[in-house]
């Protein structure tokens, strides 16, 4: 296990990370704010679903999903169709159109990295890449069994969930 030190300098790192995500705000049209770009990445991400798994991926209170499903299907990025299963819920599934807006994102986000990590190497940005997964991956697979706050005693380790199905959010902002 790493020196408390160590955990200390990640908490100072990873609160500096809000100028990447200010960044990345930034960059996305005024049409499509964070919360609509996380809408559509998680619906290409996840195809189709109702809104109250949307809720649960986005780890988000069902009003603010509410507000974001609304703004993006009022854009024709989403439609919404009756459950089959219970003709009370919706569906919710991308449209070409969202595919359309998600790519543009995607291509900004590439865009804005390459420009800012210009002088990294591919090797630099692909361990970047795999730490990053292996944090978000450590959290992720945890969930509520993880270390209790302040209480770390070493057995969150053998709690640990499989969580292997790649399923985590990846949002442009």
């Amino acid at each position: 296990m790493a020196a408390r030190s160590q955990y200390e300098e990640l908490a100072r790192q990873l609160s500096a990370i809000g100028a990447v995500k200010r960044g990345l705000a930034r960059i996305l049209p005024a049409e499509c704010p964070g919360g609509s770009a996380a809408v559509l990445t998680l619906l290409s991400r996840h195809g189709e679903m109702r809104i109250s798994r949307l809720a649960e991926l986005l780890a988000v209170d069902m009003s603010v999903t509410s507000r974001h499903v609304a703004h993006v299907a009022e854009r024709g990025w989403i439609e919404r169709f009756p459950d089959p299963a219970d003709k009370r819920s919706r569906i919710l599934r991308l449209t070409p159109a969202g595919e359309g807006v998600l790519e543009d994102l995607y291509r900004r986000s590439t865009e804005m990295f390459a420009c800012h990590l210009q002088d990294w190497s591919d090797d630099e940005v692909g361990q970047l890449n795999t730490l990053l997964a292996r944090l978000r991956d450590s959290f992720s697979s945890r969930g509520t069994g993880g270390c209790a706050s302040g209480k770390h005693s070493g057995e969150c380790h053998s709690r640990r969930a499989d969580s292997q199905d790649g399923s985590y959010t990846r949002t442009p902002a």
